[in-house]
């Protein structure tokens, strides 16, 4: 079974890989969304993934913070929803080549960790984007967590959600770190559930909503695998 999880990680990580080179040739050719839809539905149906919505998703949505466990979940997300998504990304990620060049291109948004002067591009880029009627979308953990339990959530969810008000609808992906793992080099096909939690206005007078949100997101992360024997 585990020869056939490398090969099927071979297989998945080679379309990956050709997905992200079709999106870097349809950006000069065709408008957002649909220079990164395309290749996400590509990747989708060459890979045998399937999603089943849960909740319903917010149209006036403006922010969009999502847990993260697997390379994948990117996909998941553009393949679930038809809205033009501005993915937050911390700065290094943009330097890979070619990786960041597929980030870059659709002007998804950078930020550097721990620097006053990024905070600002950040609330600059994130106006800009949003005046565009785009999505800002984070991983409000900064980093994959293979464990089932959320990490702290970054701060910088808070600073942009704060500023401008926005409507914010967390979603909770269920087990994608069994679908697609980097690291341990594991491809399994599945159906991932993919739960939309009722949106919120920020109210930056409220100093503990992203830290009462993990918590929130862990419950329905921790009850969705309690009681549904498929998930695990």
């Amino acid at each position: 079974m585990k020869i056939l999880a490398h090969i099927s990680w071979l297989y998945a990580t080679t379309i990956i890989f050709i997905g992200l080179t079709l999106s870097i040739i349809l950006y000069p050719l065709l408008p957002r969304p649909y220079a990164r839809k395309i290749p996400a539905w590509l990747i989708r149906l060459t890979t045998f993934f399937s999603t089943t919505p849960q909740g319903v998703e917010d149209p006036d949505v403006q922010m969009f913070l999502v847990n993260h466990q697997s390379d994948i979940d990117i996909g998941v997300m553009e393949t679930t929803t038809n809205k033009d998504l501005a993915w937050v990304a911390k700065k290094s990620l943009f330097d890979v080549p070619f990786f960041g060049l597929a980030m870059s291109l659709p002007e998804d948004i950078e930020i550097e960790r721990e620097s006053k002067t990024s905070l600002l591009k950040l609330l600059r880029a994130a106006k800009d984007r949003l005046k565009k009627r785009r999505v800002i979308t984070m991983f409000p953990e900064g980093t994959r967590s293979r464990t089932g339990r959320m990490l702290p959530f970054k701060s910088g969810a808070k600073v942009i959600a704060d500023k401008y008000k926005l409507r914010v609808q967390p979603v909770v992906l269920i087990e994608t770190a069994s679908c697609y793992d980097l690291k341990t080099f594991f491809y399994q096909p599945k159906n991932i559930k993919v739960i939309f939690l009722d949106s919120f206005v920020a109210n930056k007078e409220d100093k503990k909503w992203l830290e009462n949100l993990r918590e929130k997101m862990q419950k329905v992360y921790d009850d969705e695998l309690a009681n549904n024997s498929s998930n695990r």
